[in-house]
């Protein structure tokens, strides 16, 4: 299953030339999420891998800089005419901001489905989970996990033709766990399947100063995107609006034996 990340809007508080406001695209599969929505968020998408076809938006929280591009997108969706629904989740409060953004999107002509999530609330999904965790920001936010479920180990095709097994549906059954015939004996899994492999975790720390939650949630996890506003020379500033300096990012991944870490939401006065 192919997984990977898109950095749509990697600038923070406000755009600059080359960066673009909050915005990440998660594709897994033919699955295809959206971690906030800022102001030209649809544009970013066009000059880049197109206007995708959103499945779910995720909001880590509500300032300007990582909700404003909703009521366009959402408009241009609705243009399109689009009919299937849209899963929009974030922290308590998420139905208020779309009471007061409702003057602008009006009615889409399809449905937008509004999702409150709760700190430690899990989505299931076929294959994986969605956790919301909370982080240490100056209002109410979010941070998410994206965590597989883990995989069966890889399928030896050649062992399994040595033991008697037909190529085709047992083939099949054998990768999903259940004992077949070969020839003159049953075959089990564990004869033809390797170890299990683990799932892949990715973790979304939204705006955050550096905290417990964070460092727990990435614990291992193959891919780390923590914000980093500043240089460590503004740690005081840092301190002040609830962000993170490039280092202090930088040590927690570490501490949490992150895998990759990625840097987004930097400051105008880091162009």
């Amino acid at each position: 299953m192919d997984l990977d990340v898109v950095f749509i809007g990697t600038a923070g508080s406000a755009p600059t030339a080359r960066r673009g406001l909050p915005a990440t695209l998660i594709r897994r599969g033919g699955e295809r999420l959206l971690i906030d929505c800022g102001e030209g968020t649809q544009r970013q998408l066009i000059r880049s891998v197109g206007l995708v076809d959103l499945d779910d938006v995720f909001i880590t929280h509500f300032h300007a800089d990582h909700v404003l591009g909703l009521p366009g997108m959402l408009k241009t969706f609705g243009l399109q005419g689009r009919e299937r629904p849209l899963n929009v989740y974030g922290p308590p409060g998420l139905r208020q901001l779309f009471k007061v953004l409702a003057p602008l999107i009006g009615k889409p002509g399809f449905e937008v489905r509004i999702v409150e999530l709760e700190t430690g609330e899990d989505l299931e999904r076929d294959g994986y989970a969605i956790a919301a965790f909370s982080v240490a920001h100056r209002v109410p936010a979010h941070g998410y996990s994206l965590i597989e479920h883990d995989r069966p180990g890889r399928f030896d095709e050649a062992r399994a033709r040595e033991l008697g097994v037909t190529p085709g549906p047992d083939f099949g059954r054998l990768q999903r766990g259940e004992t077949v015939q070969g020839s003159g004996a049953e075959v089990r899994p564990e004869q033809v399947l390797g170890e299990t492999r683990l799932g892949r975790k990715i973790v979304f720390s939204g705006d955050s100063a550096p905290c417990d939650m964070t460092r727990g949630e990435a614990h291992q996890a193959d891919l780390l995107v923590h914000e980093a506003t500043f240089m460590h020379e503004d740690l005081d500033r840092a301190r002040e609006t609830g962000h993170s300096t490039a280092r202090q990012a930088a040590m927690l991944a570490a501490h949490a034996e992150v895998g990759l870490l990625a840097l987004t939401h930097v400051s105008t006065r880091y162009p």
